[in-house]
């Protein structure tokens, strides 16, 4: 027998509803101004009078800005608590945004971009944390299932959505739409979120925050230059080895220190270290999936930007489809179950992929990209929910701030694995007698398929019992 909800209850349920769609929101406009920025590269090239690649900058300068600064969210939020970390964070956002509409040259912009980037550095790990506050054990799945859609949306959107902008209105508007969506956010943000400031404040660890943020900027910085075919050789080693030896001696230093700015602690429970794991490649090659889609249709099949656009839209719309049905999966099969099939269903369909030719019906491209959809939306929600199945309450903090940094450096590195990918899929497609370009792609989605066969091969090493003790009971399947 069911227990019906008192009025209480049903009040608080909204209220924690309402903050979480808040939450999703703002995550949405994080991730969108990611991605979007590609597509209008070129126009505000040549309204700055540089090369379309040189706009490469402040998209990096964005996605470095975020990883390197996440990790110091935790410490803020301690502090000053989450209504006044969330609530400045979307206003540091939506000035930046601001002013980067109004930036006379690529310096402006590109300085604005990194003004941006820290407040989405703290809306993203803020707001999720806020809402893991206020969320019981038995509704995280139905909440996580809310903060996953964003990720999966955003880069999806960004190619149309970009397109549109700069064919119909001008290249500001990518920004300038921030603005009243940025003050509602805002309004709303000081009435939902929970001040929720800790009793207890512990010191900054300075020695943490240097290493952690030159280490992490050194990959994400390594992986865009891997990705520039034109970058120069000396950089891209010397990033790469400088990234990789701060961030093994961040790691070194936070697993040692008293009060480490990232604590790794997390990582001795399973099912958060298999979501950091295996996860981290799932989202990798999810993430670089939506980069190759639409420049494959164009340069090999010869789409037009709005229509290779909207095709990739199928993407999302299986994001909608099975959303509804992963609460009740993850109530009938577990959650290994669902992450073992979820993660083979997106290898078969990245493999796939590779086989589309221009011969290929509209209709047959679609259904594949409406299933890798349904299997995006599927993994994307099992792992974001089991991250913290097993967390402490006490240890929810550290492991969030930890989670949200690994989470951003593999999304930041999807895009430069995907490009990495298409530039050794050329001389392979010419060693084995493919199309030069035609050929590029198809073996560089065989790449990222075997890179993301990692995913399934952590999700079958997963104890059958992972996540039981957030596993909504059968009875509420209907509810959720």
């Amino acid at each position: 027998m069911v227990v019906p909800a008192s009025p209480g209850q049903r009040v608080n349920e909204r209220r924690q509803l309402a903050l979480t769609l808040l939450v999703a929101g703002t995550f949405f406009m994080e991730n969108l101004d990611g991605t979007i920025l590609a597509t209008a590269a070129p126009t505000i090239g040549r309204a700055y009078g540089v090369d379309s690649a040189a706009i490469g900058i402040a998209i990096t300068a964005y996605l470095v800005t975020l990883a390197v600064l996440i990790p110091i969210s935790g410490w803020l939020t301690e502090r000053l608590g989450a209504r006044t970390v969330f609530a400045g964070a979307i206003a540091v956002f939506t000035i930046a945004s601001a002013l980067c509409a109004v930036s006379t040259d690529l310096t402006q912009l590109t300085a604005m971009r990194v003004l941006q980037g820290a407040g989405g550095a703290m809306m993203v790990p803020v707001g999720r944390l806020a809402v893991l506050r206020v969320t019981e054990k038995r509704d995280l799945v139905r909440a996580i299932a809310w903060l996953t859609w964003p990720a999966l949306a955003a880069p999806i959107f960004a190619p149309l959505v970009g397109g549109l902008i700069v064919t119909y209105a001008g290249w500001q508007w990518i920004f300038l739409l921030n603005i009243p969506l940025g003050a509602v956010a805002f309004v709303a943000a000081l009435r939902l979120t929970p001040v929720d400031i800790a009793p207890t404040r512990k010191p900054l660890d300075w020695i943490g925050f240097v290493l952690t943020f030159t280490g992490v900027g050194g990959v994400v910085v390594f992986g865009a230059l891997l990705a520039d075919s034109s970058a120069p050789l000396g950089a891209v080693v010397v990033s790469g080895v400088a990234g990789a030896v701060l961030t093994a001696t961040a790691i070194w230093h936070l697993s040692r220190t008293d009060h480490p700015l990232l604590d790794l602690r997390a990582f001795r429970i399973e099912t958060f270290r298999v979501t950091h794991a295996g996860g981290s490649l799932f989202r990798l090659t999810i993430s670089a999936v939506p980069f190759l889609l639409p420049l494959f249709f164009q340069d090999a099949l010869g789409w037009s930007p709005v229509q290779a656009g909207a095709v990739v839209l199928a993407l999302f719309v299986g994001n909608l489809v099975i959303k509804p049905a992963t609460t009740p999966m993850l109530t009938r099969w577990g959650f290994r179950s669902v992450l073992v099939w979820s993660t083979a269903g997106a290898v078969v369909t990245m493999a796939l992929s590779a086989f589309i030719a221009p011969v290929t019906p509209i209709a047959l491209v679609v259904a594949l990209l409406l299933v890798s959809g349904m299997t995006r939306s599927t993994g994307f929600t099992a792992y974001n929910t089991i991250a913290f199945a097993d967390v402490p309450s006490d240890e929810m903090t550290g492991a969030n701030t930890l989670a949200s940094t690994v989470q951003q450096i593999a999304a930041g590195l999807g895009v430069a694995v995907g490009a990495v990918a298409l530039r050794f899929g050329a001389p392979v497609a010419s060693a084995v007698g493919l199309d030069s370009v035609s050929g590029a792609y198809r073996v560089a989605f065989l790449i990222i398929a075997v890179i993301a066969l990692g995913s399934v091969i952590e999700a079958v090493r997963l104890s059958r019992t992972a996540g039981e003790n957030i596993r909504p009971p059968r009875r509420m399947r209907a509810r959720t």
